[in-house]
């Protein structure tokens, strides 16, 4: 169930090359699980921005977002204090009731703020993940360390080799055997070559422009092999299975 709050900015500081984290304060409750976003209303803009949930607290929200247009441009000035109009408790989430005790996390570029969540969620449930983080290049890179700080083992690739494996995260993949199952948040590019790469059972997280998040628009509507589905209602976690890549 999605909920209309006020949330109060706690921090929003440049954290990567045009990559920032924002913290806000507010009712939480809605947010459930590790893939949720939150929709945040702008001034002057039509059209809430969606933003993945990188983690969160009974009074917290911590998202991380790229300035890619006029939305993301006026998100960044915003300063500490400032409020804004969220819906929050969209999406379905990731499901943690994964096959085996090793999970594979794949995140690439802004897909990686809910791997973040979903690791600190799995490691509770007694799992032993492994991350991927995937750039372009070492200046893009982000939250590494923080992955490292619980204590899991991460593996970072880069476009341009500046850091880590030079290449993609399928590279990265190709040296690791022994995960299970899979998650991954990215590009859909690369989530197609992630799917292609395995033969793994696993989720993804899509990314697709939406109107509404809430499912009333229908704008944001992919083919599955289970029919038409809303990448903000369904989704925007969908099985590897259910997915027709095109």
């Amino acid at each position: 169930m999605n909920k209309r709050a006020k949330f109060k900015i706690i921090e929003n500081v440049k954290i990567a090359k045009d990559v920032f984290k924002m913290i806000l304060e507010g009712d939480t409750k809605d947010i459930k699980n590790a893939g949720q976003f939150i929709n945040i209303e702008l001034e002057s803009l039509y059209l809430r921005r969606p933003i993945s949930i990188c983690n969160y607290d009974d009074k917290t929200v911590t998202i991380i977002y790229k300035v890619v247009g006029k939305g993301t441009e006026i998100m960044a000035e915003l300063k500490a204090g400032a409020e804004l109009d969220v819906l929050t408790g969209l999406g379905n989430g990731f499901n943690l009731n994964c096959q085996g005790d090793k999970p594979l996390l794949i995140g690439g570029g802004v897909g990686t703020p809910p791997m973040y969540r979903l690791c600190k969620d799995l490691l509770a449930s007694g799992k032993k993940p492994t991350v991927i983080l995937g750039f372009g290049s070492k200046e893009d890179l982000f939250f590494e360390d923080e992955f490292k700080k619980l204590g899991v083992d991460v593996y970072v690739s880069t476009v341009d080799g500046s850091v880590g494996t030079k290449g993609f995260v399928t590279d990265v993949m190709k040296d690791l055997k022994d995960y299970t199952y899979f998650y991954a948040c990215g590009p859909m590019v690369m989530l197609k070559a992630i799917c292609g790469a395995t033969d793994v059972d696993g989720q993804v997280s899509l990314e697709e422009r939406m109107g509404c998040g809430f499912g009333a628009c229908m704008g944001c509507t992919i083919k599955t092999k289970d029919g038409y589905r809303r990448v903000c209602k369904e989704g925007p976690v969908f099985g590897k299975e259910s997915l027709i890549w095109e």
